[in-house]
C-alpha cells in the first residue's frame, strides 16, 4: 500500500466537502497504511509474518511454563526445608539426641 489511494480519498473530500462516506473511506485507508507501515518498521509484513508470531507465541508459553515449574520446585524445597527445620526442633525439645547417644 503506498498511500495513493489515501491521498486520492483527501483531495475528493476536499473537492467535494467530505460527505460520511469519503470521511469513512479516509479513515479506513488511513488506518490500513498506518498498520501496514508499523508492521513493515516491525520486520512483520512479509508471508513469514505469521509463523514468525506464532513461533513468538510458543516460546512465551514455554517460558511462562519453565517458569512456573521453577517457582513451584522452590516452594516445594523451600516446604521440605521447612519441615525438616520443624522435625529437628521436634526431636531437640523432645530429647531425642539425648536417646540416641
Amino acid at each position: 500500500m503506498n498511500g495513493a489511494v489515501l491521498a486520492q480519498l483527501m483531495a475528493q473530500g476536499a473537492g467535494d466537502g467530505a460527505d460520511l462516506a469519503t470521511l469513512r473511506a479516509i479513515v479506513e485507508e488511513a488506518g490500513e497504511l498506518a498498520a501496514s507501515r508499523a508492521l513493515t518498521r516491525l520486520g512483520l509484513h512479509d508471508e513469514a509474518a505469521h509463523g514468525d508470531l506464532a513461533e513468538l507465541r510458543e516460546l512465551l508459553r514455554a517460558w511462562r511454563d519453565a517458569k512456573k515449574s521453577a517457582v513451584r520446585a522452590v516452594a516445594g524445597w523451600f516446604v521440605r526445608m521447612l519441615l525438616a527445620l520443624v522435625l529437628v526442633g521436634i526431636a531437640v525439645k523432645t530429647g531425642f539426641w539425648v536417646a540416641v547417644k
